[in-house]
């Protein structure tokens, strides 16, 4: 076991939680605060940042925060010490404390914000509510020597291509006779210069999503002996690798909507939800959106939801959810809070595997702002 640097840990966490999958314009994700360039041996997991969880972090002698909360939300137009956000920066700064934020991503994620949700909530058949990221597969056909075609295969597969669903190594192979000249100045596998060529090639296909063509390519033209490949590479109209916000799924018996709140704030550990609808109507497919969901009232009505789980409902849109028959149950913003376990546990099973010797703490520090009388 070793003690990683920042960018090992945060590669690891973008593995899953990548931000290519944000989907708010110009979400301030990534490294919020100090440098990654340096050894971590403790990382403090939280929702928000503020000074005392920046206090946390400090008497727990950890180096690094994971929130999911950007705690630099806007541009600064200039870095004062003498308010409170530039008095939590400074005090950041100052005890080397670097601070990496996770936000719309980790929401889209799978295993992220709100898988933990519908995990709480014991939701079943789940799928995506609301598609937000996808891509498009490519097909690789490219033309190998016989005695050479399994070591390509090989190389095409550790570098992500042939994955299909649940299997991995998926080609599909066509034999037959390749034909070509080596003229002056080319340095030929096979074959002499001004000489035609003929010999027994297998031509292997094999598809893999867009955003890792250059390392296939690369690791095609590392394992192919000929100084000069043939292939063709092409987009399919097949989408793979489909994320998005919020999950809809049934639960595990039919409930009326009183219970059901009442099974929302037990899951979810909150003193109380607000509700809109009937309390005696009968519910049984749920759907979720942690923190702000006003935009997705329509949305979960179009995937056939009973209710809607989400928070910071507006009164206005609570009317209109209320019109279309869409039952609501707001538990408030900060039942994001999942993600401190959520995240601190797969990120602890990650370094492992990795045996890499770091600490991921959760933090013990509530920064809900409401008090419930």
């Amino acid at each position: 076991m070793k003690n990683p640097n920042g960018n090992e840990i945060i590669q690891l966490f973008e593995s899953w939680s990548p931000k290519k999958i944000a989907c708010m314009e110009n979400d301030p994700i990534g490294l919020a605060i100090g440098t990654l360039n340096k050894e971590i041996t403790k990382v403090l997991v939280t929702l928000d940042v503020n000074e005392q969880v920046a206090d946390e972090a400090i008497n727990k002698g950890c180096q690094l925060i994971i929130a999911h909360h950007p705690p630099i939300f806007r541009k600064l137009s200039n870095l004062r010490t003498d308010t409170p956000a530039g008095k939590l920066y400074e005090k950041l700064i100052k005890n080397d404390i670097a601070v990496y934020a996770a936000h719309t991503n980790l929401d889209v994620a799978v295993g992220g914000v709100n898988d933990l949700l519908a995990d709480a909530l014991k939701l079943e058949n789940r799928e995506i509510l609301e598609k937000t990221y996808n891509e498009y597969l490519m097909k690789l056909a490219v033309f190998v020597p016989d005695d050479y075609a399994d070591k390509v295969r090989v190389a095409l597969s550790k570098a992500g291509a042939g994955k299909i669903g649940n299997y991995d190594s998926c080609s599909f192979s066509t034999n037959g006779q390749g034909r070509f000249r080596a003229l002056e100045g080319a340095n030929p596998f096979i074959g002499d210069i001004g000489e035609m060529e003929k010999t027994d090639e297998e031509k292997i296909e094999v598809v893999f999503p867009h955003s890792i063509k250059n390392k296939v390519l690369k690791a095609l033209l590392n394992a192919h002996p000929y100084e000069e490949p043939a292939y063709d590479i092409y987009t399919l109209a097949v989408e793979t690798n489909i994320m998005g916000l919020g999950r809809i799924g049934t639960l595990q018996q039919p409930m009326t909507l009183r219970e059901f709140a009442e099974h929302v704030k037990k899951s979810l550990n909150v003193p109380c939800v607000r509700v809109v609808g009937n309390t005696d109507e009968i519910v049984s497919k749920v759907a979720v959106v942690g923190g702000d969901g006003n935009k997705y009232i329509h949305s979960a009505k179009r995937a056939g939801a009973d209710v809607f789980v989400t928070g910071d409902m507006y009164f206005h849109v609570a009317q209109d959810a209320q019109s279309i028959g869409l039952n609501i149950v707001d538990p408030g913003h900060h039942v994001e809070k999942v993600m401190i376990k959520g995240v601190a546990e797969k990120m602890e099973q990650l370094c492992f595997e990795k045996k890499l010797a770091v600490q991921f703490i959760q933090s013990e520090i509530n920064t809900e702002p409401f008090i419930f009388l």
